[in-house]
């Protein structure tokens, strides 16, 4: 049984040492537009931090979703926090599959570099919007008569940019139109629909995401609008960018992506040449079985000629040859 074990950990590391590489050798040569993605995450909650500045309190919006919904209550706001916090981390985990599993159908860095492209699209669409009109708040720290409903303006520029992550975050104010949670949500969702191979996952993971957005409308934390703007607007940006964006190989065809250089790539193309080539005289071969002979192709002619009009005349020459017909 140890050695059972031992056995196969260690063809489980070698595995991760592969995976490993291949991942890294990506990371290399895409790593620009992955720190790019990452460092508009920060410049997203700069600017989320900013409105809030720029909030003031006042009554509630009417809000269909509000009476169609009950109000669970500022002490049950954690709900759609958790179901948002199981999202991203079993979006994450599954993301690195490919590091374990057999079934190997994208590369961890392909992957989130199409996702950070969807979230900065629409990122950026978010943070024009909740800039042009600020909404008074429907979340409790937000409402009239909270402290955290306004920011005192800052003493200096450092108390700006750094944007009292997670509290800022969680208690933020303004940054309404459209909910960042649904984004985040929707492109984990559809990535997966796409790229993931378990169909009832696939509709659990959309259930959820219908979930969530009812809860946080339950919890007070958007209104309405915000939800449904993000539920259409997220949707055709990933539509429109993932149009725009090089398909990822499908490493399930057991086509592999590197080597990368040019080297390697005319390489990789007199190879797939050469394999073109074998299959083609593979067929040939198999006609001739199926023709009962292994004659070449001019063979073939000569009796296909032999059997038409040729035949005829050979058949004429050989009569006259023959004496009294004997």
């Amino acid at each position: 049984m140890a050695i059972y074990i031992a056995r196969e950990a260690t063809k489980l590391w070698r595995k991760v040492s592969a995976e490993i590489a291949v991942e890294l050798q990506l990371l290399f040569e895409k790593w620009r537009l992955l720190l790019a993605g990452l460092v508009f995450q920060y410049i997203h909650g700069l600017a989320a931090r900013g409105v809030h500045y720029l909030h003031r309190p006042g009554p509630l919006l009417q809000d269909l979703g509000f009476m169609a919904l009950p109000e669970l209550g500022q002490d049950k706001g954690y709900l759609s926090e958790s179901v948002f916090t199981f999202i991203f981390i079993s979006f994450l985990l599954w993301s690195f599959h490919p590091f374990i599993y057999h079934s190997k159908r994208f590369y961890t860095v392909l992957l989130w570099r199409r996702v950070l492209a969807f979230l900065v699209a629409s990122q950026f669409l978010r943070i024009i919007t909740f800039y042009s009109t600020q909404l008074p708040g429907p979340n409790y720290h937000c409402r009239e008569g909270s402290k955290l409903a306004t920011l005192p303006p800052p003493h200096n520029v450092l108390e700006v940019l750094l944007i009292n992550f997670p509290r800022g975050v969680l208690f933020g104010c303004g940054d309404l139109i459209f909910s960042s949670h649904v984004i985040f949500t929707l492109v984990f969702v559809r990535t997966y629909h796409k790229y993931g191979s378990k169909r009832l996952i696939k509709l659990l993971a959309w259930l959820m995401a219908i979930i969530q957005s009812l809860l946080i409308i339950s919890s007070r934390k958007h209104y309405s609008v915000d939800v449904v703007v993000a539920w259409y607007t997220v949707n055709l940006v990933v539509f429109f960018v993932d149009n725009k964006l090089p398909e990822m190989p499908d490493r399930t065809s057991g086509l592999s992506l590197l080597p990368v250089t040019a080297k390697d790539k005319d390489g990789k193309m007199k190879e797939e040449l050469h394999k073109l080539e074998k299959d083609s005289k593979m067929k040939e071969e198999f006609h001739k079985l199926l023709n009962g002979n292994t004659v070449d192709s001019t063979d073939r002619r000569q009796r296909v000629q032999m059997n038409g009009k040729h035949g005829e005349e050979i058949n004429h020459t050989l009569s006259d040859a023959t004496p009294n017909g004997t």
